[in-house]
């Protein structure tokens, strides 16, 4: 399916790996019309797991100095020629009709996001083998929201046009940047989840995207974002026990399940460059 285009936002740092299974999802996509924008944050190279994918349309951007994921998303929306735009974390993954689907979706709002399988996995031989997968999906509440996010911003798709109303993302969140993301673009704009898990958001025992530190750290720009929309004291504990509060499970919806299990091996071998 061809369309307007769709620039596709990656923010990467030293995860070739995950990065190539990425481009090897983005290869699959049922809607054609995209331009993948890569901002390396002064990471190392990531041309040869590029040059590996010549048929999608990818414009890397060099970052010199390490300046954190949420810059150098900001840096790659400079770049951005699409009307629409995607988020993506470099080690998720979006199922092959995803973008389609989000595109259809968009068509009565301004940003639209969906629910997510989590799985957890392992690196055997150069690629990822998942070890388990939960599904992520809740019901769109905009004032629950402001009490325990459940806005994952991978695979989210929204019109360029959002940026001129909210800004860029605000780079002193960092944490939580698509947090403030979500709720300036509730408070403002036409917001939508997609009862589907179109996507597939990572997860390791080995080194987690999700649950992290969650000290001092965390807890500063927490509060950060609290003060700037008002959200009173909120918890810092482990991701998935907050799952389990009472206000949350009950916010827990029915998806429609889209992945088969099966997975996304890239062209891209670093065990070759091992021999």
């Amino acid at each position: 399916m061809t369309g307007p285009l769709v620039s596709v936002i990656i923010p990467t740092y030293n995860r070739l790996l995950q990065l190539g299974e990425l481009l090897e999802a983005l290869a699959r996509q049922t809607y054609r019309s995209l331009e993948i924008i890569i901002a390396n944050d002064a990471g190392e190279p990531v041309d040869r797991v590029v040059a590996l994918y010549g048929e999608l349309n990818v414009k890397v951007v060099n970052l010199p100095v390490n300046g954190r994921h949420v810059r150098a998303r900001n840096r790659a929306l400079e770049e951005a020629a699409g009307d629409y735009i995607v988020l993506c974390d470099d080690d998720d993954l979006l199922l092959p009709s995803h973008v389609e689907r989000m595109m259809r979706e968009i068509a009565d709002c301004d940003l639209v996001y969906s629910d997510v399988e989590i799985f957890d996995y392992v690196i055997e031989h150069g690629a990822r083998k998942v070890t388990s997968r939960s599904v992520f999906a809740y019901e769109h509440d905009p004032e629950a929201m402001r009490r325990f996010s459940t806005f994952v911003p991978s695979g989210c798709l929204y019109r360029r046009s959002v940026h001129q109303v909210l800004g860029p993302f605000d780079e002193e969140m960092n944490h939580y940047w698509d947090w403030d993301f979500y709720l300036r673009a509730a408070e403002r704009l036409r917001v939508k989840r997609v009862p589907a898990a179109g996507v597939l958001y990572a997860f390791s025992q080995q080194g987690s995207n999700i649950s992290g530190n969650q000290g001092a750290s965390h807890r500063h720009y927490l509060d950060r974002l609290s003060a700037k929309h008002g959200l009173g004291e909120l918890p810092t504990a482990n991701f998935f026990l907050l799952l389990e509060e009472p206000d949350v499970k009950k916010r827990q919806s029915t998806t429609e399940i889209l992945w088969d299990g099966s997975p996304f091996p890239s062209r891209y071998r670093p065990q070759a460059e091992e021999r």
